[in-house]
């Protein structure tokens, strides 16, 4: 068959360990014999961002905002051990905290469902994607500890240097601890918009959960900014697509999120949407099997795995050791990237190329054939573990099938 063409570039972020090396594999195995791959490349791996003072982030970052798609590798974030590990000159950041605050973005994970892998929760029929807000709150904080005796205030002082005051407590019989938090109008508003984007674009109904009712400020600003953004420029689109945006307490969602059947966006904050994803994804059964797009407010899209750089299975693969990796994230990173390049593109040929490329992954998985982590959580009564290469090419003889 003849290549599948890209009239426009997408932004290609590789990355660190086992997953660029799956990264390459898939290129090699379930792409590059199909499409005439146009990317636009850039090597987001710990020596490279340390060559560049992790510059190379940033371009990619900007990168995205001009193309509009892009798909990224795990990487590294390092810490004291990768610093003499990779001989680095700084402790660089993640590049997906760099990445995400340059697109002012939201990220979104739902679980891959395969029959054979039952989630934990029964009436689980379908994924629950988590959309979690990345900027503030306790990840922002300012901590003191506090000396007994003490009088902590909550101080902001305006610019004209009026000052207003609140007691947050007196520490008279006992030492103690304070923290500050914070949050800007200008980000909640831009995850309440992602959100809704995101719904519209998926045809999911959106549920939003604080607990406004014991923060009267701090959680109810959120509340009120979801519901002032939903009434002035969503809820006609969400009417007409048929779909719901919903609010309740938190507790109340995670109630009736146990009792659900799935099928929704559940829009978190920072903190909850930290908890809640890897609740989900562990319910699910495995952050392998988890996808993760993150979408700014003017509909920039950045496809990754959920999971990480797979750190132990790559040293094995250094000591020509065999693996046997989960790439299945990693391939619906690509297509999803692929098919939202396609929409965008009104390339029909390329969208139908990555549902195909989805569909043959998960009737591989669904016929038995698996790797190692996928083995043990499969109910299947047959079941074939393959290498972290013979899966991917389990996956290209059912794939040749389709097209």
């Amino acid at each position: 068959m003849e290549k599948i063409k890209m009239p426009t570039p997408l932004v290609e972020m590789d990355g660190d360990e086992m997953t660029r090396i799956i990264w390459k594999m898939i290129k090699d195995i379930l792409l590059t014999p199909y499409i005439e791959l146009n990317t636009e490349y850039y090597d987001l791996g710990l020596t490279h961002r340390n060559e560049t003072d992790d510059q190379v982030t940033v371009d990619s970052a900007n990168a995205t905002k001009k193309y509009g798609v892009a798909v990224k590798c795990a990487t590294i974030t390092p810490n004291a051990q990768r610093m003499t590990e990779y001989d680095l000159k700084e402790m660089w950041k993640s590049p997906n905290g760099t990445i995400r605050a340059i697109l002012d973005g939201t990220v979104f994970r739902a679980p891959i469902i395969v029959k054979g892998i039952t989630p934990l929760i029964p009436t689980w029929k379908k994924p629950i994607t988590i959309a979690r807000h990345a900027y503030g709150d306790v990840y922002k904080n300012t901590e003191l500890k506090v000396a007994k005796g003490s009088r902590a205030e909550l101080v902001v002082t305006d610019e004209n240097g009026n000052e207003t005051r609140e007691l947050i407590h007196n520490f008279k019989s006992s030492d103690g601890i304070i923290q500050g938090l914070h949050n800007l109008d200008e980000s909640i508003g831009s995850f309440a918009r992602s959100c809704f984007n995101f719904a519209l674009d998926v045809k999911q109904d959106l549920w939003f959960a604080t607990k406004d009712t014991i923060s009267k400020k701090y959680d109810h600003r959120f509340k009120d900014i979801f519901a002032e953004i939903y009434e002035k420029e969503y809820k006609e689109k969400f009417e007409n697509a048929d779909i719901e945006y919903f609010y309740t307490l938190i507790d109340d969602a995670v109630a009736r999120v146990v009792r659900s059947e799935g099928g929704y966006i559940w829009a978190c904050k920072n903190y909850d949407g930290d908890v809640m994803s890897d609740m989900v994804a562990t319910a699910f059964g495995s952050l392998g099997m988890m996808t993760s797009v993150l979408v700014s407010p003017d509909g920039v899209y950045e496809y990754e795995a959920a999971h990480g750089t797979v750190t132990r299975h790559y040293y094995k693969h250094l000591k020509g050791e065999e693996t046997s990796t989960n790439s299945v994230a990693t391939i619906f990173a690509w297509s999803g990237a692929l098919k939202k390049r396609g929409q965008l593109d009104g390339a029909e040929d390329l969208v139908a190329f990555a549902e195909k490329l989805e569909k043959a992954t998960v009737q591989t998985i669904e016929e038995g054939v698996m790797t190692g982590d996928l083995a043990v959580l499969s109910r299947l009564p047959d079941k074939k573990k393959v290498n972290t290469e013979q899966f991917l090419l389990e996956i290209k003889e059912r794939l040749e099938k389709l097209l």
